[in-house]
């Protein structure tokens, strides 16, 4: 037997152990130094052979496990069974963020009636394509997708009827600014599938209304904290939020403020602060206070201690583990409202990384959006290939104009991946 390649060993509490931890399988287990320190070249029990080997620590071969790692994407694919489209109903909305993801791309631009029908169609020709799907899974994406709220509710209504004479499920998300979130809306939207809205709450009041004020002026907070507060019981919450390096720290005061508005983030499917990523003055509004890269020094810290703040007031984070952006899954696409069809929300409008339309379906972008950049002898042979295989394609293009070579993200999880496998043992969120 081999040592996994993809394997990080780390100080415990307890002095005379350590902590093991897969990359590959997200498996974390504590085990005597005396014994950590000979593997592979130790008698160990069946018992305990037999786990070090399901956990993925131990491996017949490290390098066929370097090899098998080049299909590792290929067979998640080959397993996923949902249709996934995030359905962007507009580019216009009723906030005048000082950052915008959209910037310069947003205005009135709508999705009109014929383009959702044949939006319809083009679901359905996939569907009738592909015979392993079994679950459609729509994102209502914006600007501010409830702006089209009539047309919305006519998509689902259709999408619902063609999935229950299918044997399908459909599944229905929201990512909302939270202004337009209303009782009424739900109601309506519920029956044909709704589960959950990403809301967006930028910290505490004063500083998000000054990041996303209404177009008038006046702060959207309250508005958005009613919204919450009267819908939660009826469809999950979930909480996202956009920081900079000079406000972070302030977040938690947003959890607790929650809290005592009888809001509750344990309830929530996840909490999720991130960074406000700087965009190009091509598209960006000219905001120059995010950053480009997850690798800037202050960016690690801001992310650690966020996420145990989020975790000791009970709110929900995923255990860390691989997780792979949506350009690689072959059945997740973005559909803009002109029909033009997408592989991430930081694409859109950009002409030179459309994929294809509704109408034609879509064209072979493996080249245009640098999918194999992982498989190069510097990745396979990193330990964190599997935490981050090649890293974020739109944050490079961001930083460099290109997708060309990598993103890497070895000195971020250099700084941060032995805390967050605390973490996750400390609050529970183990696997393996």
């Amino acid at each position: 037997m081999d040592l996994s390649r993809y394997l990080r060993v780390y100080p415990a509490q307890n002095p005379r152990n350590v902590i093991l931890y897969s990359t590959k399988n997200a498996a974390i287990v504590e085990l005597p130094r005396k014994i950590a320190d000979k593997l592979p070249d130790v008698d160990l029990s069946e018992e305990d052979g037999k786990t070090l080997r399901q956990a993925g620590f131990l491996v017949k071969d490290a390098e066929k496990e370097k090899r098998q790692i080049l299909t590792y994407i290929d067979e998640l694919n080959s397993l996923n069974n949902s249709l996934s489209i995030k359905l962007v109903m507009n580019l216009d909305c009723n906030l005048a963020c000082r950052y915008c993801f959209e910037g310069k791309r947003k205005g009135s631009h709508y999705m009109t009636k014929k383009t959702a029908d044949d939006f319809i169609g083009f679901v359905k020709k996939t569907i009738r394509r592909r015979k392993d799907i079994k679950e459609i899974l729509i994102t209502y994406y914006g600007g501010e997708p409830l702006l089209s709220r009539e047309l919305i509710i006519s998509i689902s209504e259709r999408l619902k009827s063609f999935a229950d004479d299918k044997g399908l499920r459909l599944n229905i998300f929201f990512t909302t600014n939270g202004t337009l979130l209303t009782k009424e809306t739900v109601k309506r939207l519920k029956p044909l599938g709704l589960k959950e809205a990403l809301v967006t709450l930028d910290g505490p009041s004063d500083i998000h209304n000054s990041f996303r004020p209404f177009k008038a002026g006046s702060g959207s907070f309250n508005v958005i904290l009613r919204n919450i507060r009267d819908v939660q019981n009826g469809i999950a919450i979930a909480l996202n939020g956009n920081f900079v390096r000079d406000n972070y720290r302030r977040f938690p005061a947003l959890l607790d403020h929650l809290k005592d508005e009888g809001i509750d983030i344990s309830r929530m499917p996840s909490v999720q602060f991130s960074p406000v990523v700087t965009e190009s003055e091509d598209f960006g509004p000219g905001f120059h206070e995010g950053c480009a890269s997850i690798s800037e020094p202050w960016f690690p810290v801001a992310s650690l201690w966020l996420r145990e703040e989020i975790l000791k007031r009970r709110g929900r984070q995923s255990r860390t583990e691989p997780g792979l952006c949506m350009m690689e899954y072959e059945n997740n696409l973005l559909v803009n409202y002109d029909g033009g069809i997408y592989k991430c929300p930081g694409l859109i409008g950009r002409k030179d990384y459309v994929i294809g339309d509704i109408w034609r379906g879509t064209e072979d972008y493996l080249v245009s959006h640098n999918l194999d950049n992982w498989k190069n002898d510097e990745c396979l042979g990193c330990v964190y290939l599997p935490l981050c295989f090649g890293g974020c394609r739109y944050m490079k293009l961001v930083r460099d104009g290109n997708m060309d070579g990598i993103d890497c993200k070895k000195s971020y999880f250099d700084a941060t991946l032995e805390a967050f496998v605390n973490q996750d043992m400390k609050y529970g969120l183990v696997g393996g």
